[in-house]
């Protein structure tokens, strides 16, 4: 079974991320995922980027992610 510190570091792994959090049951998982590589991209795009990191295990190992992206400064505008 996926556990989210296995999630995260798949994502920290291709990704450079200046916050990531993740959480989950082992079958459904949130992530709030802070990268500066997120800027000028749309959400899509920003999405596609975490699937890239995620690659294969996205369809064979993880069910459910919901993800929420943002830059460092959308991030310190939501604190």
């Amino acid at each position: 079974m996926v556990r989210p510190e296995d999630i995260q570091a798949y994502i920290a792994q291709g990704l450079a991320c200046e916050q990531l959090q993740v959480a989950g049951d082992g079958h459904h998982f949130e992530a709030l995922i802070v990268s500066g590589a997120f800027a000028g991209k749309s959400r899509v795009q920003r999405h596609q980027m975490v699937y890239a990191a995620l690659g294969d295990r996205m369809r064979e190992e993880i069910h459910a992610l919901s993800m929420k992206t943002l830059t460092p400064e959308e991030f310190a505008a939501q604190s």
